[in-house]
């Protein structure tokens, strides 16, 4: 890959994993409720899908959706539903005490968060564009690859840690649990609205 095209792809990322969206409005919500160290492994788990997911289409993956545009519909519904019930669960955490709150409530882990990607519309699509934007043919290909996906983790985690540590600043203010309680209902709101983007 040539300079600028390697300039153009981590600005493609940036802007792709930096602005609004599901994982964006979640890890807000994890860094408020639980703070950064303990979302770190949320963070990763959205770098670690995003990177196989644009391996897995590279390989060829992509030609299923092609073949069969039912697949990418079962996806947004199926996408849709975990993402509200994501929601949901935001939205009816916190306001208990601080001892309960994290005895019940836990941050997402890696493989849940990784796991989430493939039922986000938003991470295949920005995956599909990724590969066939940046991608090129012949010897070279895999190396495009290989550097498609490095940019994207590296730039996807530090991006989603921004947003992380959003949340940890607004952890602050977050000095009752009603407080506690409007700010999930908040993030679990902005999160559920996250499907209009998907339609």
């Amino acid at each position: 890959m040539e300079g600028t095209t390697i300039l153009s792809l981590i600005l493609f990322a940036a802007l792709m994993t930096g602005t609004p969206g599901p994982n964006n409005m979640m890890v807000t919500a994890s860094g408020a409720n639980f703070g950064y160290w303990r979302s770190v492994p949320h963070i990763t788990g959205i770098s670690v899908g995003m990177a196989s997911m644009i391996s897995l289409l590279a390989a060829g993956l992509g030609i299923i959706f092609e073949r069969y545009p039912i697949v990418h519909d079962v996806l947004k519904v199926v996408g849709c539903a975990y993402l509200l019930f994501l929601a949901w669960k935001i939205a009816t955490s916190g306001g208990m005490s601080k001892t309960k709150q994290q005895v019940n409530a836990q941050p997402m882990s890696i493989f849940s968060a990784a796991l989430f990607q493939y039922v986000n519309p938003k991470a295949w699509m920005m995956s599909a564009t990724a590969v066939s934007t940046f991608a090129v043919g012949g010897e070279h290909y895999w190396l495009s690859i290989t550097m498609i996906v490095t940019v994207f983790f590296v730039v996807g985690f530090a991006c989603v840690s921004l947003w992380t540590a959003t949340g940890v600043v607004i952890r602050c203010w977050l000095t009752s649990e009603r407080r506690t309680i409007r700010f999930n209902k908040v993030m679990g709101g902005l999160t559920a609205a996250c499907v209009t983007m998907i339609w």
